[in-house]
């Protein structure tokens, strides 16, 4: 097996780190989380780097499909602003890998380009009041009259809603076929009279809020259904197809980022802080720490990779993504904490970014499939009997 790492990945790192350098200072990362603001012209000079292209092929207007480059994006920014990072996921994967990969082709020629370019951002309707984890029983209905499709119900946990350009809805659009069979996923634009947002107050992820949102009577054309005619009712299937599977990645990947921002500060500030005249880095306690926590992100960005490779190839990767997922999250919170303890009261006061990453990591390992939920996947894709 060959680790080094791709070429045009190590010269994604560098542009990328040289963006966060230039575009995105601490001091006004700090900013945007105190003031709960979102970066909107951030996310807008990406576009020129070509990023947004990664999750799409080169005749849709992206660089082609490289879920490792993608993954590799997500970790780089990260390590500076979560909400930027998620907002490349909501452009890239939850826009341009959902309508490659599930879209009619239609919509890919109308959305692709246009994703490619940075231009859109997708939020997620999944989650309800009710619902968690068991997507199939959303209580949301769908009605066709006519050329039209007809929306009521709520949903909880809509990150990003109000800033996206489309909501990405899963719907129960057939009260009378059986459980995974009546269920559609619909293009919904985000300012679609009828829709009302409520922001949720959250610990972390300031500037990229979460929504509670509810549709009432909303109209959108029958051309927004996912996959066209073909995608109605057939719903389930594009949610539990392989973009599912990278989703887990991306959380990983955020993980990833955060993790090690954590580390290099901890690092940092252990060669800094003297205690009885020397360096804290000097004392065994310390450097165990911190000798652990590379261990543990050494350990879980190979796992991580290792599912992007097998995604990367369309192998089969429920079971290594699912893994990924739980250990790389639950080992980034870990090291996070770990780090905080190596600064000390500075981890945990205002004005050093630990403060900051501590808040973020600790919603990882409940998004997108909570830890509970992919210990489940495990056991059952590897044939424990129940």
């Amino acid at each position: 097996m060959d680790f080094t790492e791709p070429d045009h990945i190590t010269q994604l790192r560098e542009v990328l780190r040289r963006f966060v350098a230039q575009e995105m200072p601490r001091a006004e990362v700090a900013r945007w989380d105190k003031a709960d603001e979102f970066p909107r012209h951030i996310f807008e000079k990406l576009a020129p780097l070509g990023i947004f292209g990664s999750t799409i092929p080169e005749e849709y207007g992206g660089s082609g499909r490289d879920i490792l480059a993608t993954m590799v994006t997500i970790e780089e920014l990260a390590k500076r602003s979560f909400p930027v990072a998620v907002s490349y996921i909501n452009c890239a994967c939850y826009g341009g890998m959902n309508i490659l990969e599930s879209g009619s082709e239609e919509q890919r020629r109308s959305l692709l380009p246009r994703l490619a370019r940075g231009e859109l951002l997708f939020a997620y309707g999944l989650t309800e009041p009710d619902v968690g984890a068991d997507l199939a029983s959303v209580k949301t209905t769908a009605d066709r009259r006519g050329d039209v499709v007809v929306i009521n119900g709520a949903k909880r946990f809509l990150t990003g809603a109000k800033i996206a350009d489309y909501i990405y809805l899963l719907v129960r659009s057939d009260r009378n076929e059986p459980r995974y069979r009546n269920l559609s996923l619909l293009l919904v634009p985000s300012d679609r009279p009828g829709i009302d947002m409520t922001p949720i107050g959250t610990l972390g992820l300031k500037g990229f809020p979460s929504y509670d949102v509810t549709f009432e009577d909303v109209e959108i054309p029958s051309a927004n259904i996912v996959g066209g005619e073909a995608g109605w009712n057939n719903g389930w299937s594009m949610l539990a197809g392989p973009t599912l599977d990278v989703e887990k990645l991306e959380v990983a990947a955020i993980g990833i980022g955060i993790a090690e921002a954590a580390i290099e500060d901890a690092w940092t500030y252990s060669q800094e802080r003297q205690q009885f005249g020397k360096p804290v880095s000097a004392y065994q306690s310390i450097r165990h720490m911190l000798a652990d926590a590379r261990t543990k992100l050494h350990a879980a960005r190979l796992m991580m990779y290792h599912a992007a490779w097998r995604a990367d190839r369309r192998l089969p990767c429920g079971v290594e993504s699912s893994m990924a997922k739980l250990f790389v999250t639950e080992m980034a919170k870990d090291i996070v904490l770990t780090c905080q303890t190596v600064l000390g009261a500075y981890g945990y006061a205002e004005g050093f970014d630990l403060e900051r990453h501590v808040r973020d990591v600790l919603l990882l390992p409940i998004i997108g499939g909570s830890s509970a939920i992919q210990r489940n996947n495990i056991a059952n894709r590897l044939g424990l009997p129940r």
